[in-house]
């Protein structure tokens, strides 16, 4: 049985203002009408496997049901991560869990981040690994290298590792080159692009961790024996997992291994690490810019412009990428759009929002759109979804007035519960236990305008959460 484990973790620096630490680019729709997270789970179609693992940070635990749901993906789990601790922890916990579920399956990790276009080459060189990793050998793809591209590790092919296949011993993972250095390698045809995906019985994966990690298996085996299920939602053990080793799967394992075997993959890949890679692989009109939303480019050339919500006109530039969200514009030299780290890093330092979260925020019941604030006040459009309820909840420092703009609300206020209509309004007191729920069939649309001393979110008590959120709550609500 081979299982996918799709490795969903991620900061949302490299495609800001886009991604955030709370949506990072694995769930942007960037090239087509789906994310990159559900792309990963698509070019599954094809192969013969059974229901992926997904791990995720519990953070975007929602985010991740909510795609796969919306996909029509199924899956086996999904295990939430209370803190980052790089990707060998993380294939780890999947490869304990597959064991549980599967006795000994062959694991195929993805990153969800990634572009595959051709996934016949895909299902191709996962098959031709599968004969490998059946022999308990540890596969990783190499990335036929179309260029010197210095932003990428590489690895070194070695002699095949079966008569007559694609599948080669691993000589050695070297860290990012220098220009020269990697145009030796790719002029060698000895070397290709790290693609961070692997194929591995669950077994084999777990032994050498035994041999070469042994605490970081005991830190893994020690959260998952002490989890709770919550949902669709596999919680590990903090304090367990809080003692687990961070380190990659290539420092930790695939670099001291001896089993480690490399099968070339030629399929348009590409890990959209940066504005520029997601221009280079993006439709282009005829002065080569590559447009989203309302743009209008005038003596533009070779430029990335992105608009969401207002018209974004250029005169007279080039290689430029242009962002517009509803609450950052990003204006930047395709040739240093790496540096946009550096905006994060300051965003950070200076206490700032906007590194964080879209003002637009995503909940399992919907979302919420801070449209203005005031030292006092703050406004906010507000979307549930039918069916759907916010927790029964309390404010210590404001008050609420609710205006339904569409749809129907039920809306408890203490003891007394009332279905508010379009155009009707209520009012919510200062420490008032109050809850909202859409009974019915059609998204509800409301505006809620609050006031009072303290207006972050962390203003929330809550008594009731179908969401799981009582023990352990987001920052938002």
């Amino acid at each position: 049985m081979l299982i996918p484990v799709i490795l969903a973790g991620g900061t949302g620096s490299r495609l800001w203002p886009l991604s955030r630490e709370l949506y990072p680019k694995q769930f942007l729709n960037v090239n087509g009408t789906h994310s990159m997270l559900q792309n990963t789970l698509a070019r599954l179609q094809g192969l013969e496997h059974g229901a992926p693992l997904l791990i995720c940070n519990e953070e975007h635990r929602f985010i991740v049901a909510e795609q796969m749901r919306a996909g029509g993906f199924q899956h086996a789990g999904i295990i939430l991560e209370p803190m980052p601790k790089n990707t060998a922890p993380a294939i780890t916990l999947a490869a304990l869990e597959a064991i549980q579920q599967e006795h000994d399956p062959l694991l195929l990790v993805m990153p969800a981040d990634q572009l595959i276009d051709n996934h016949l080459a895909f299902h191709r060189a996962v098959s031709l690994g599968e004969s490998s990793a059946m022999q308990g050998k540890l596969v990783t793809f190499g990335i036929v290298p179309t260029k010197a591209e210095t932003g990428y590790g590489y690895i070194q092919r070695g002699e095949p590792a079966e008569e007559f296949s694609d599948n080669y011993a691993v000589n050695k993972f070297v860290e990012k080159p220098n220009s020269d250095l990697a145009q030796c390698y790719v002029d060698s045809g000895d070397y290709y692009w790290n693609s961070g995906m692997f194929l591995f019985r669950a077994s084999a994966f777990i032994a050498e961790l035994e041999r070469l990690a042994p605490e970081m298996l005991s830190a893994c085996q020690q959260s998952l024996n002490t989890s709770t299920s919550d949902m669709e939602f596999i919680r590990l053990d903090k304090e367990a997992f809080s003692r687990c080793p961070s380190n990659s799967i290539d420092y930790a394992i695939m670099e001291k291994t001896s089993l480690a075997t490399v099968v070339p993959l030629d399929a348009d890949w590409n890990d959209i690490g940066s504005w520029s890679a997601l221009w280079e692989v993006s439709h282009k009109d005829a002065q080569e810019n590559v447009t989203t939303g309302d743009v209008l480019a005038i003596n533009s050339t070779e430029n990335y412009l992105h608009a969401e919500n207002k018209l974004v006109a250029t005169v007279g530039v080039n290689n430029l990428v242009v962002v517009e969200t509803k609450d950052a514009i990003l204006v930047a030299d395709k040739d240093q759009i790496q540096d946009v780290k550096m905006v994060v890093n300051d965003l950070k330092k200076m206490g700032r929002s906007e590194h964080v979260h879209h003002r637009e925020v995503y909940r399992p019941w919907g979302k919420y759109d801070t449209i203005d604030s005031g030292s006092r006040d703050n406004v906010k459009r507000i979307t549930v979804k039918p069916g759907e309820k916010l927790s029964i909840q309390m404010h210590h420092h404001r008050s609420e007035h609710w205006i339904v703009v569409s749809g129907t609300a039920l809306v408890t206020k203490g003891d007394e519960t009332s279905l508010i209509t379009e155009d009707e309004s209520t009012y919510i007191p200062l420490g008032t236990i109050h809850a909202l729920e859409n009974p019915g069939k059609i998204p509800l649309e409301m505006i809620e305008v609050q006031t009072g001393s303290y207006l972050s979110e962390d203003d929330i008590v809550r008594y009731e959460d179908r969401y799981g959120r009582i023990d352990n709550p987001p920052a938002l609500d």
